[in-house]
């Protein structure tokens, strides 16, 4: 048994929340297994073939699936990384079957990738995720208390699957340090609304309000992007171009994304040294 509070007795005790188990991927038919969810998720296009993800885990880059008895129903990818803040995790990829989602699997994948990573002492977990996607910026600094500190706008260029084909590829680049237990961040009063989605609930439109100040600004996003763009593409293009010069407009203050406001969907950007 996992001591309690330990990285995995955190992860495993989420994996029973959510009616799974979690265990690494290392097989070629675990392998075709999680290629049939990455289709079930984003297409047929554009994913990494079974060879990749056998050199993956060769490579001490272990895959970790959840299972529902002996079904594959989730799994988490990633490889080690190095930048100017030394060697970190990449997560690249993160899916569950359809009927397996928001309910508990990614969340239970992220702590067990998390603890994965610190059996290897490596203390710090990147990956990026698009910022119209508010439930995704729920998840990363809402309920990981991940940060966001970069942004790039089409991050992948041009893209053929299901989910980004026809979009730009706009991308926040997360920061997770691993030493600390996943915290809810408390959502922060005061700051000035740089980007506010204003008008109907289901299709705001984007408006420019005023500028971040020295202690940060909050940029709003729709609840949907998705379902923007497939009622109204100008709209959800015009969206894309409005979050990307917030966004960028507040990074350049040298504030990051420390949180997201779930009742307003709304990020709020702060000074690093304030988060």
């Amino acid at each position: 048994m996992d001591e309690p509070g330990t990285a995995w007795a955190l992860a495993r005790e989420a994996a029973v929340a959510a009616n799974v188990d979690l265990r690494p991927l290392s097989s070629l038919d675990q392998f075709d297994d999680a290629i049939g969810i990455m289709v079930a998720t984003w297409g047929p296009f554009q994913l990494p073939p079974r060879e990749v993800l056998t050199a993956l885990a060769h490579s001490g880059n272990v895959p970790l699936g959840a299972y529902d008895g002996e079904h594959l129903v989730g799994f988490v990818l990633g490889w080690a990384g190095v930048d100017d803040g030394g060697l970190h995790v990449h997560s690249h990829m993160l899916a569950a079957m359809p009927d397996r989602r928001h309910r508990g699997v990614g969340y239970a994948l992220k702590l067990g990738q998390r603890a994965q990573a610190l059996d290897q002492d490596i203390h710090v977990a990147r990956w990026t995720f698009d910022p119209l996607v508010a439930r995704n910026a729920w998840f990363n600094l809402g309920k990981l208390g991940a940060v966001a500190d970069r942004f790039g706008r089409a991050f992948y260029g041009e893209m053929s699957d299901e989910i980004n084909r026809g979009d730009r590829t706009d991308r926040l680049v997360v920061r997770w340090d691993l030493d600390s237990a996943p915290t809810p961040r408390a959502v922060r009063v005061g700051l000035p609304t740089v980007l506010a989605a204003e008008g109907d609930p289901v299709a705001p439109d984007p408006v420019r309000r005023t500028q971040p100040t020295a202690q940060g600004g909050l940029v709003e996003v729709p609840l949907d992007h998705a379902e923007i763009r497939r009622r109204d593409p100008e709209l959800a293009s015009r969206w894309r171009d409005a979050a990307a010069d917030a966004l960028e407009t507040c990074f350049a203050t040298g504030s990051i994304a420390a949180g997201f406001d779930r009742d307003r969907s709304a990020y709020q950007l702060v000074p690093e040294a304030l988060r």
